[in-house]
């Protein structure tokens, strides 16, 4: 049966030269991809517009711990999410359940209530914790180890999470500025419930795909089971406390006391997490050099998305106060330009798709792909530079300036992500791969944090100082990766 399964999903060929699942998987993450960019383009704007034009009317550097909290929470609880899947529901029903999770917090969006607000950003949070890591495992396991297709076929997802991050803004945006905030963010959940529709239409095209959590032996799925009700009871119970202290006077809980928080939540969880794989779990001794690999390219990652991500705040408070949003005397609005990455990576995808199988055995190895990414991304914000300090003088300049920017980034994150993504499926041990995958997100979760904090000094620091700093330690460490990369690729035993 196994043999059978295997040449199945070698002849399948069913979506331009790649199984038929990865279809419906390209569209579900489209749609999650729909809400996820088109809710972030428009927050940080919505947080800090005054009460009288429908916002929240916040300080900048409350709104930068909103959105920076937000954006790292909901690629934190992967972790949690793959561990789920691998233990208790399956990749499968992990992705359904988020999806339809994430549709109820973005539609709660739309009500004008605060307090309801902050519940539908924990929804989506809780959803994409489901979602995020466990359907990018899926798409792992639609081909079998060595098939060629693996690294394209991750590429080609990847469009769909770009044609969402495409659409998404321009929609969201002009929604937004015609009938409000609160509608243009609540039209993500719309998407969504699209994007759960079309999954279960097409779940019967994923075979045996992440059907099936990792099944270890009944006594010790029970226990699992058991750790894992204990645990939801607790942080539900803290969460019910930590309430009630807030509304009954006893503890104050601001923005800036959970972002805080939150950081001091990933250090620990970061740190003790690797000290459980690098020393407590019985790997072989390929399994720990793979590890070791999985470790450099975390890091590579924290750094990376911290520069990147910065393109939902920093970069979209650049394009609202510093730029000259006009076409033939029409103002579009900023949000749209957040549309640029989504469309680059739409039609560059599969031109790196190409080049990566073109290389063949001349392809760079996953580590040096990750160095120019760092790279990349550094040079985005060293263009920022000249623009940065005309806009000092209270000139606004040209969008070609953030394009570029945007252009640039995109070439980084197209050495970077796809190729990550496909990684840690081929190096992290099978009965663990849920929760590897939800390592990658937990770095993409670390970049975020540390990018919401970075844009906190957006009005505090000179922007050309701010620019400068985030150009300069995103270089700095892909010379570094550079020059590691060769042994490193060593340590993967032959996997690129």
């Amino acid at each position: 049966m196994k043999a059978q399964t295997e040449v199945a999903q070698a002849q399948d060929t069913g979506f331009f030269g790649h199984p038929r699942g990865l279809a419906t998987l390209f569209f579900t993450e489209f749609w999650e991809r729909w809400g996820y960019y088109g809710m972030r383009s428009l927050l940080i704007l919505f947080l800090l517009a005054p009460a009288t034009n429908g916002g929240l009317g916040f300080e900048q550097t409350k709104a930068s711990a909103i959105y920076g909290l937000f954006t790292a929470m909901a690629y934190m609880v992967a972790l949690p999410g793959g561990w789920v899947a691998d233990r208790i529901l399956g990749q499968r029903k992990s992705v359904l359940y988020g999806g339809v999770i994430i549709a109820a917090g973005y539609l709660m969006l739309a009500v004008p209530s605060e307090p309801v607000f902050y519940l539908g950003l924990l929804l989506v949070i809780i959803g994409t914790g489901l979602l995020k890591p466990n359907i990018s495992t899926i798409v792992g396991q639609l081909y079998q180890q060595g098939d060629r297709r693996r690294d394209s076929g991750f590429s080609i997802f990847y469009m769909g999470i770009n044609m969402g991050a495409f659409f998404a803004p321009l929609a969201c945006g002009l929604v937004a500025r015609h009938y409000g905030w609160r509608v243009g963010l609540s039209l993500a959940g719309i998407g969504m419930v699209l994007g759960v529709v079309q999954y279960v239409l097409g779940w019967k095209h994923l075979g045996e795909a992440g059907l099936h959590p990792v099944t270890t032996s009944p006594a010790e799925d029970a226990k699992q089971k058991t750790l894992f009700l204990q645990v939801s009871a607790a942080l539900v119970t803290v969460l019910v406390l930590l309430v009630g202290a807030d509304l009954t006077g006893l503890l104050t809980i601001t923005a800036e006391g959970l972002n805080a928080a939150a950081g001091t939540g990933l250090l620990v969880v970061t740190l003790g997490f690797f000290a459980w794989l690098f020393f407590a779990a019985d790997w072989s001794a390929e399994e720990r050099k793979k590890i070791i690999v999985i470790g450099v390219l975390f890091a590579a990652s924290c750094l990376f998305w911290s520069a990147f991500e910065q393109a939902g705040s920093t970069l979209n408070l650049f394009a609202a106060d510093k730029t000259d949003n006009r076409i033939f005397g029409w103002e579009y609005p900023p949000s749209w330009l957040q549309s640029l990455n989504g469309l680059f990576i739409w039609t560059l995808a599969p031109v790196f798709a190409w080049l990566w199988f073109k290389l063949g055995r001349h392809e760079p190895a996953s580590p040096a792909k990750f160095a120019w990414g760092l790279v990349l991304v550094g040079l985005g914000y060293a263009i920022l530079l000249p623009p940065a300090l005309t806009a000092a003088t209270g000139v606004k300049v040209s969008p070609m300036w953030l394009t570029g920017t945007y252009l640039l980034h995109t070439f980084g994150e197209l050495c970077l992500s796809p190729v990550g993504l496909s990684a840690i499926t081929k190096l992290a041990p099978a009965r663990v791969a849920g929760l590897m995958m939800g390592v990658w997100f937990l770095s993409i979760s670390i970049g975020n944090y540390l990018g919401g904090r970075v844009s906190g000094f957006y009005e505090a620091l000179p922007l050309p100082s701010l620019f400068g700093a985030v150009a300069a330690f995103a270089v700095g460490a892909g010379l570094i990766l550079a020059l590691i990369a060769r042994p490193i690729t060593r340590l993967m035993g032959g996997v690129k």
